[in-house]
C-alpha cells in the first residue's frame, strides 16, 4: 500500500455501510420482485429470497424474511384476496424494511404485501395464457366436438365428498332418465389439483363416455385458481370426448371454462343441461305423436267421407242400374213370353200337321177305306209283286179281320198289263 492510502478495519467499513443504509432507507419501501425461494419454518418465521431477472439472466438477489407475528396474517390475507398461494415463482409487490448487519449483511424484512398488484399480475398472466392458448388453437378444439343428442354415459371428475357433486347427483336422478354417471375422483383445489384433474381426464377419455364433466362448487379465488392452469387447459382442449365444466359461482369465469366444449355455472345447472336434452327429445316425440294422431284422424275422416260418398254413388248407381235392369228384364220377359207363345203355337201347328200325316198314313185309316194289307211269308207288308212267287202263302188283313191264301199266279204291269182281274 502507498503512504497516502487510507485503510479501515472491516467493522468500521461495515458500520459505515450500515449507517448509509439506515440513512438511505429510514422508512419501509415498496419493492417489486419475484419470490425465488420460499421456506416457512417450524418456529413460525418464513425465510425467502427475492430476485430480479432481465432477459432470462439474474441481475439482483436478496435475502428476505417474514417474522412469525406477521407471516400467518399476511399469508391468509394474500390468499383470500388474490386466490393465489404465497410460493416461489410468483411476482409480488412487498413493503420491506431494509436493514444491514455487519455479520449477516443486508436483509429485507417484509411488513406488508400489495394484493392489488398480485391480482393485476395474475390477471395479466391469465391474459397471457389465454393468448398462448388461442395462438395454439386450443380454444376451439373442444368446440368442434358435438354432444350426442341423448348423452347416456357421463364421467364426473370431482371430489367424492363435494357438496356440489351430491347436488348434481340428486338433481340428475330426480329427472327420471336412465343416465349413467361414473365418478372419477380428483383433487379440486391446491397446487396439485391441475395435474390430478388432467390425469383423471386422460383415464376417463379412454372409456366409452358421451361426455366428461368437471364439477367444482363455489369457493374462494385461491380454491379455484387451479382452473386457470395452462397445462390443465391444454389437457381439456386435447380430450377427444366433449368436456363440460361447472366451476365456482356465476361471477367466476376460468380458463378451463373457456376451453371446454360447454360451460355452466352450478352443479344443478350441469344436471339440467343433460336433463333438458332428454326433455327436448321427449317433447319432440310427443309433438310427433300428436302430429301422427292428427294426421291419422284426418286421414280416417277423409277416408270415411270418401267411402260414404262412394257408397252413396254406388247406391244411386245400383238403384239406377237395377231400375234399368228391372225394366229391361220386364221387356225381355215380355218378349220371351211372346216368343214362347208364338213358338208354342208354331210347334202346336207342326205337331198337328205331323199328327194329321201320321193319321193319314195309319194302316187302320187305310183299312177303313176298304183297302187291305198283304204280308208275305216273312210277315212284312208286300209293296210289290216281285217279292211273291207262285205257291207262296200270303196274309191278307182287312179292317175287320184277316185271312191266309196261296198264290196261284203272279202278274206284273209290264208283262201282264191286260190281266187286271186277279180273281
Amino acid at each position: 500500500m502507498k503512504e497516502d492510502d487510507v485503510y479501515v478495519d472491516l467493522v468500521t467499513l461495515l458500520s459505515a455501510v450500515k449507517e448509509t443504509v439506515a440513512e438511505s432507507f429510514p422508512v419501509p419501501v415498496w419493492v417489486k420482485a419475484e419470490i425465488s425461494s420460499w421456506s416457512p419454518r417450524a418456529n413460525g418465521h418464513c425465510y425467502l429470497e427475492l430476485s430480479q431477472s432481465r432477459g432470462g439472466k439474474l441481475i439482483a438477489q436478496s435475502r428476505a424474511m417474514i417474522w412469525s407475528w406477521k407471516y400467518l396474517t399476511l399469508k391468509k390475507f394474500f390468499e383470500s384476496e388474490t386466490g393465489e398461494t404465497l410460493k416461489a415463482g410468483i411476482t409480488v409487490l412487498v413493503q420491506v424494511r431494509v436493514s444491514y448487519s455487519e455479520i449477516y449483511g443486508i436483509s429485507l424484512s417484509i411488513e406488508n404485501i400489495d394484493t392489488a398488484f398480485t391480482i393485476g399480475e395474475k390477471a395479466l398472466e391469465k391474459k397471457r395464457i389465454i393468448e398462448r392458448l388461442e395462438k395454439g388453437g386450443y380454444m376451439e378444439m373442444q368446440k368442434e366436438l358435438a354432444l350426442p343428442e341423448l348423452p347416456r354415459r357421463l364421467a364426473v371428475i370431482t371430489s367424492k365428498t363435494a357438496a356440489g357433486y351430491q347436488d348434481f347427483r340428486n338433481h340428475l336422478e330426480a329427472g327420471g332418465y336412465a343416465i349413467v354417471h361414473d365418478l372419477w375422483e380428483a383433487m379440486m383445489q391446491g397446487a396439485d389439483a391441475p395435474e390430478s384433474i388432467a390425469e383423471a381426464l386422460s383415464e376417463a377419455a379412454q372409456k366409452q363416455y358421451d361426455a366428461i364433466l368437471i364439477l367444482r362448487g363455489g369457493g374462494s379465488e385461491s380454491d379455484l385458481a387451479c382452473f386457470d392452469d395452462e397445462q390443465l387447459a391444454m389437457a381439456i382442449a386435447n380430450c377427444p370426448v366433449p368436456v363440460v365444466t361447472a366451476i365456482g359461482h356465476d361471477k367466476d369465469v376460468h380458463i378451463a371454462d373457456m376451453v371446454a366444449n360447454t360451460s355452466v355455472k352450478t352443479p344443478t345447472a350441469l344436471a339440467d343441461l343433460f336433463l333438458d336434452l332428454f326433455r327436448a327429445q321427449d317433447n319432440a316425440l310427443d309433438e310427433m305423436a300428436d302430429r301422427i294422431r292428427t294426421a291419422i284422424s284426418s286421414r280416417i275422416s277423409s277416408m270415411e267421407m270418401a267411402v260414404q260418398r262412394r257408397g252413396n254413388n254406388i247406391s244411386r248407381g245400383l238403384l239406377n242400374k237395377y231400375g234399368a235392369v228391372e225394366k229391361l228384364s220386364l221387356n225381355v220377359a215380355h218378349r220371351i213370353r211372346f216368343a214362347a207363345s208364338a213358338r208354342m203355337s208354331q210347334e202346336y201347328s207342326v205337331v198337328a200337321l205331323k199328327e194329321a200325316r201320321i193319321n193319314a198314313t195309319d194302316p187302320r185309316s187305310i183299312l177303313s177305306l176298304g183297302y187291305v194289307l198283304v204280308t208275305g211269308k216273312d210277315n212284312k207288308v208286300l209293296k210289290t209283286v216281285r217279292r211273291v212267287s207262285r205257291g207262296d202263302r200270303i196274309g191278307v188283313r182287312f179292317q175287320d179281320g184277316s185271312l191266309t191264301a196261296k198264290v196261284d199266279e203272279v202278274y206284273t204291269n209290264e208283262t201282264d198289263i191286260s190281266k187286271t182281274n186277279i180273281a
